[in-house]
């Protein structure tokens, strides 16, 4: 069986990585982008449409026809990129509650957003950045895809554009922690190419029916499973 998808944040860490994973994947024929700039992915089989005018993203979305079969939301920014919180709001949330209707609307079966671990711990109704995150989930759930897909993953480690202030030393903190005990850096961090591969992988056996339930959340556990420890190329 072959399908389409479509990728919003395609130029980020994990973005990037999804982008990449379903380019090199003979299931997938027809591969959407929505973004400011040019993914440095390239293939036939990628459709690629640049638009610096974030609020036509959603109406972009909605123009493929016919609609594709998943969308993938790795969709983020940072307070200091954004410019401040609310700024950030706009993206990580608005944005993305925005992009998840529109797909809807259009008939795409199945959203994969990604999220971040911890967001719904004891502390997070006062963080905004976890607020965020949890508006974003809660949208994406009362929408009722055929399906939906939630993956929360810890740090996420690889190097980006624009390093966040202290990024590359937690980086190596947690890759330090892997050559002592695997299991410590699995548990705090994953590789963006292992979280890139969870989400397609999960998107597939989704496609195949075997999602455990329809609001289908892969913590970190679950994220190195399918996109390390059971991955085959």
């Amino acid at each position: 069986m072959t399908s389409t998808a479509a990728v919003i944040g395609s130029t980020g860490l994990v973005g990037s990585h999804i982008l990449s994973t379903l380019l090199g994947l003979d299931t997938f024929k027809s591969i959407y982008t929505v973004s400011r700039r040019h993914p440095k992915a390239e293939s036939p089989k990628l459709v690629a449409a640049v638009e610096a005018d974030t609020t036509k993203w959603a109406s972009n979305l909605s123009s493929i026809t016919p609609p594709p079969s998943v969308v993938f939301s790795a969709l983020g920014t940072t307070r200091a990129q954004a410019g401040g919180i609310a700024n950030q709001w706009k993206i990580d949330h608005d944005l993305n509650v925005e992009l998840a209707k529109a797909a809807h609307s259009a008939g795409v079966k199945t959203f994969v957003f990604v999220s971040s671990a911890g967001t719904r711990g004891f502390l997070s109704s006062s963080v905004p950045y976890s607020k965020m995150k949890v508006g974003v989930e809660d949208s994406i759930k009362s929408l009722d895809f055929d399906q939906a897909i939630i993956l929360r993953p810890g740090l996420i480690l690889g190097k980006r554009e624009v390093e966040p202030t202290g990024g590359p030393l937690l980086n190596t903190v947690v890759r330090g922690l892997g050559k002592i005990a695997q299991g410590a850096q699995d548990f705090l961090g994953q590789e963006a190419e292992v979280i890139g591969r969870a989400a397609v992988r999960a998107s597939v056996l989704a496609s195949e029916g075997k999602a455990p339930s329809k609001y289908w959340v892969l913590e970190a556990s679950d994220i190195v499973k399918l996109g390390r420890d059971e991955w085959k190329a």
